[in-house]
Protein backbone atom coordinates (compact mmCIF):
# COMPACT_ATOMS: atom_id res chain seq x y z
CA UNK A 1 0.00 0.00 0.00
CA UNK A 2 2.79 2.41 0.81
CA UNK A 3 4.20 2.20 -2.72
CA UNK A 4 1.22 4.20 -4.02
CA UNK A 5 2.38 7.69 -5.16
CA UNK A 6 1.32 10.42 -2.74
CA UNK A 7 -0.77 12.26 -5.35
CA UNK A 8 -2.56 9.03 -6.17
CA UNK A 9 -3.35 8.57 -2.46
CA UNK A 10 -4.74 12.14 -2.34
CA UNK A 11 -6.90 11.37 -5.36
CA UNK A 12 -8.48 8.47 -3.47
CA UNK A 13 -9.85 10.90 -0.89
CA UNK A 14 -13.27 12.54 -1.35
CA UNK A 15 -13.37 16.22 -2.24
CA UNK A 16 -13.51 18.45 0.84
CA UNK A 17 -15.22 21.82 0.91
CA UNK A 18 -14.19 24.68 3.17
CA UNK A 19 -15.38 23.94 6.68
CA UNK A 20 -15.39 20.18 6.12
CA UNK A 21 -12.98 17.58 7.48
CA UNK A 22 -11.93 14.49 5.55
CA UNK A 23 -11.22 11.44 7.72
CA UNK A 24 -9.54 8.15 6.82
CA UNK A 25 -9.09 5.08 9.02
CA UNK A 26 -6.42 2.45 8.57
CA UNK A 27 -5.30 0.59 11.73
CA UNK A 28 -2.03 -0.56 10.15
CA UNK A 29 -0.73 3.01 9.76
CA UNK A 30 0.23 3.30 13.42
CA UNK A 31 2.48 0.21 13.29
CA UNK A 32 3.92 0.67 9.77
CA UNK A 33 7.46 2.06 9.75
CA UNK A 34 7.16 4.18 6.63
CA UNK A 35 3.75 5.67 7.44
CA UNK A 36 4.78 8.67 9.60
CA UNK A 37 7.24 10.06 7.05
CA UNK A 38 4.92 9.54 4.08
CA UNK A 39 1.90 11.05 5.82
CA UNK A 40 3.99 14.01 7.01
CA UNK A 41 5.15 14.59 3.43
CA UNK A 42 1.56 14.54 2.21
CA UNK A 43 -0.06 16.61 4.99
CA UNK A 44 2.17 17.81 7.81
CA UNK A 45 -0.67 19.66 9.56
CA UNK A 46 -2.88 16.57 9.74
CA UNK A 47 -4.52 15.62 13.04
CA UNK A 48 -4.00 12.04 14.17
CA UNK A 49 -6.43 10.00 16.27
CA UNK A 50 -5.04 6.81 17.83
CA UNK A 51 -7.35 4.32 19.56
CA UNK A 52 -5.55 2.07 22.04
CA UNK A 53 -6.59 -0.54 24.57
CA UNK A 54 -4.93 -2.85 27.09
CA UNK A 55 -2.30 -4.58 24.92
CA UNK A 56 -3.00 -7.98 26.51
CA UNK A 57 -6.73 -7.77 25.78
CA UNK A 58 -5.90 -6.41 22.32
CA UNK A 59 -3.63 -9.40 21.61
CA UNK A 60 -6.32 -11.88 22.66
CA UNK A 61 -8.86 -10.05 20.50
CA UNK A 62 -6.43 -10.14 17.57
CA UNK A 63 -5.97 -13.88 18.06
CA UNK A 64 -9.75 -14.39 18.30
CA UNK A 65 -10.25 -12.74 14.92
CA UNK A 66 -7.53 -14.86 13.31
CA UNK A 67 -8.87 -18.02 14.93
CA UNK A 68 -12.30 -17.41 13.40
CA UNK A 69 -10.71 -17.46 9.93
CA UNK A 70 -8.03 -20.09 10.57
CA UNK A 71 -9.29 -22.54 13.23
CA UNK A 72 -6.25 -24.75 12.67
CA UNK A 73 -3.73 -22.25 14.10
CA UNK A 74 -1.88 -23.11 17.36
CA UNK A 75 -3.27 -21.98 20.69
CA UNK A 76 -2.70 -18.45 21.96
CA UNK A 77 -0.45 -19.85 24.68
CA UNK A 78 1.80 -21.52 22.10
CA UNK A 79 2.08 -18.46 19.86
CA UNK A 80 2.80 -16.06 22.73
CA UNK A 81 6.05 -17.73 23.79
CA UNK A 82 9.36 -18.58 22.19
CA UNK A 83 9.97 -20.80 25.19
CA UNK A 84 7.21 -20.98 27.78
CA UNK A 85 9.29 -22.96 30.27
CA UNK A 86 11.87 -20.18 30.33
CA UNK A 87 9.17 -17.52 30.12
CA UNK A 88 10.49 -16.06 26.84
CA UNK A 89 7.75 -13.98 25.24
CA UNK A 90 7.68 -13.93 21.43
CA UNK A 91 7.53 -10.16 20.87
CA UNK A 92 7.88 -10.72 17.12
CA UNK A 93 4.36 -12.22 16.99
CA UNK A 94 2.28 -9.42 15.45
CA UNK A 95 -0.54 -9.79 17.99
CA UNK A 96 1.94 -8.81 20.72
CA UNK A 97 4.22 -6.49 18.75
CA UNK A 98 1.33 -4.18 17.84
CA UNK A 99 0.65 -3.63 21.56
CA UNK A 100 4.12 -2.19 22.21
CA UNK A 101 2.63 1.26 21.67
CA UNK A 102 5.67 3.22 22.90
CA UNK A 103 7.77 1.71 20.11
CA UNK A 104 5.32 2.82 17.42
CA UNK A 105 4.61 6.23 18.97
CA UNK A 106 8.33 6.99 18.98
CA UNK A 107 8.33 6.80 15.17
CA UNK A 108 5.38 9.17 14.87
CA UNK A 109 6.85 11.70 17.30
CA UNK A 110 9.83 12.10 14.99
CA UNK A 111 7.49 13.79 12.51
CA UNK A 112 4.47 15.08 14.43
CA UNK A 113 4.17 17.04 17.70
CA UNK A 114 2.03 15.57 20.45
CA UNK A 115 -0.41 18.46 20.01
CA UNK A 116 -1.47 16.94 16.67
CA UNK A 117 -2.27 13.57 18.26
CA UNK A 118 -5.28 12.48 20.25
CA UNK A 119 -5.39 9.16 22.07
CA UNK A 120 -8.73 7.43 22.59
CA UNK A 121 -9.05 4.83 25.34
CA UNK A 122 -10.64 1.70 23.91
CA UNK A 123 -11.89 0.77 27.37
CA UNK A 124 -13.52 4.16 28.02
CA UNK A 125 -14.94 4.17 24.51
CA UNK A 126 -17.04 1.15 25.54
CA UNK A 127 -18.27 2.41 28.91
CA UNK A 128 -18.56 6.10 27.99
CA UNK A 129 -18.67 6.48 24.19
CA UNK A 130 -20.22 9.94 24.36
CA UNK A 131 -17.49 11.17 26.69
CA UNK A 132 -14.72 9.90 24.41
CA UNK A 133 -16.45 11.32 21.33
CA UNK A 134 -16.76 14.69 23.04
CA UNK A 135 -12.97 14.77 23.42
CA UNK A 136 -12.51 13.76 19.78
CA UNK A 137 -14.85 16.52 18.59
CA UNK A 138 -13.00 19.06 20.76
CA UNK A 139 -9.66 17.90 19.34
CA UNK A 140 -10.95 18.34 15.78
CA UNK A 141 -12.43 21.75 16.58
CA UNK A 142 -15.97 20.57 15.97
CA UNK A 143 -19.19 21.41 17.74
CA UNK A 144 -20.26 18.63 20.10
CA UNK A 145 -23.00 17.17 17.94
CA UNK A 146 -22.51 13.48 18.80
CA UNK A 147 -23.73 12.96 22.37
CA UNK A 148 -25.00 10.18 24.61
CA UNK A 149 -28.35 10.14 22.80
CA UNK A 150 -26.55 8.78 19.74
CA UNK A 151 -25.51 5.54 21.46
CA UNK A 152 -27.23 2.32 22.40
CA UNK A 153 -25.45 -0.41 24.35
CA UNK A 154 -25.78 -3.80 22.67
CA UNK A 155 -25.67 -6.42 25.44
CA UNK A 156 -25.14 -9.25 22.94
CA UNK A 157 -22.02 -7.75 21.37
CA UNK A 158 -20.87 -6.10 24.57
CA UNK A 159 -20.26 -2.61 23.20
CA UNK A 160 -22.18 0.50 22.06
CA UNK A 161 -23.95 0.88 18.73
CA UNK A 162 -24.81 4.12 16.94
CA UNK A 163 -28.35 5.36 16.50
CA UNK A 164 -30.02 8.47 15.15
CA UNK A 165 -31.90 10.17 18.00
CA UNK A 166 -34.34 11.82 15.63
CA UNK A 167 -35.82 8.56 14.33
CA UNK A 168 -36.57 5.03 15.50
CA UNK A 169 -34.40 3.21 12.95
CA UNK A 170 -32.39 0.17 14.01
CA UNK A 171 -29.09 1.12 15.69
CA UNK A 172 -26.00 0.64 13.52
CA UNK A 173 -23.68 -1.93 15.07
CA UNK A 174 -20.36 -3.30 13.89
CA UNK A 175 -20.42 -6.43 11.72
CA UNK A 176 -20.47 -10.11 12.61
CA UNK A 177 -16.68 -10.17 12.87
CA UNK A 178 -16.92 -7.91 15.95
CA UNK A 179 -18.05 -8.91 19.42
CA UNK A 180 -16.85 -12.49 19.38
CA UNK A 181 -16.30 -14.11 22.77
CA UNK A 182 -12.63 -14.50 23.58
CA UNK A 183 -11.34 -18.03 24.20
CA UNK A 184 -10.26 -18.75 27.75
CA UNK A 185 -6.53 -18.13 28.12
CA UNK A 186 -4.37 -19.67 30.83
CA UNK A 187 -4.31 -17.06 33.66
CA UNK A 188 -0.57 -17.64 34.11
CA UNK A 189 0.01 -16.63 30.50
CA UNK A 190 -2.07 -13.48 30.97
CA UNK A 191 -0.10 -12.65 34.12
CA UNK A 192 3.20 -13.06 32.30
CA UNK A 193 2.03 -10.89 29.42
CA UNK A 194 0.96 -8.13 31.79
CA UNK A 195 4.42 -8.25 33.34
CA UNK A 196 5.99 -8.13 29.87
CA UNK A 197 3.96 -5.13 28.72
CA UNK A 198 4.13 -3.13 31.95
CA UNK A 199 7.41 -1.26 31.27
CA UNK A 200 6.29 -0.48 27.72
CA UNK A 201 2.95 0.77 29.05
CA UNK A 202 4.69 3.03 31.55
CA UNK A 203 6.82 4.45 28.75
CA UNK A 204 3.73 4.99 26.60
CA UNK A 205 1.92 6.79 29.45
CA UNK A 206 4.88 9.13 29.82
CA UNK A 207 5.23 9.77 26.08
CA UNK A 208 1.52 10.36 25.48
CA UNK A 209 0.94 12.28 28.71
CA UNK A 210 -2.02 10.04 29.51
CA UNK A 211 -2.36 7.23 32.06
CA UNK A 212 -4.66 4.52 30.71
CA UNK A 213 -4.45 2.54 33.97
CA UNK A 214 -4.25 -0.84 32.22
CA UNK A 215 -2.54 -2.30 35.26
CA UNK A 216 -5.78 -1.90 37.19
CA UNK A 217 -7.45 -4.30 34.78
CA UNK A 218 -5.03 -7.19 35.26
CA UNK A 219 -7.35 -9.08 37.61
CA UNK A 220 -10.32 -8.64 35.29
CA UNK A 221 -8.30 -9.79 32.28
CA UNK A 222 -7.56 -13.09 34.02
CA UNK A 223 -11.21 -13.70 34.75
CA UNK A 224 -14.26 -14.16 32.57
CA UNK A 225 -14.09 -14.32 28.74
CA UNK A 226 -14.23 -10.98 26.97
CA UNK A 227 -15.69 -9.81 23.67
CA UNK A 228 -13.56 -9.02 20.65
CA UNK A 229 -13.78 -5.56 19.08
CA UNK A 230 -10.61 -5.43 16.99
Amino acid sequence: MFNIPLQAKRDLMPSTLEGQITMEKTPSYFVTNHAPKRIHTMARDIKLIIVVRNPVTRAISDYTQTLSKKPEIPTFEVLAFKNRTLGLIDASWSALRIGIYALHLESWMQYFPLAQMHFVSGERLIVDPAGEMAKVQDFLGLKRIVTDKHFYFNKTKGFPCLKKPEDSSTPRCLGKSKGRTHPRIDPDVIRRLHKFFKPFNMMFYQMSGQNFEWELGEAAAAGAPRSSQD
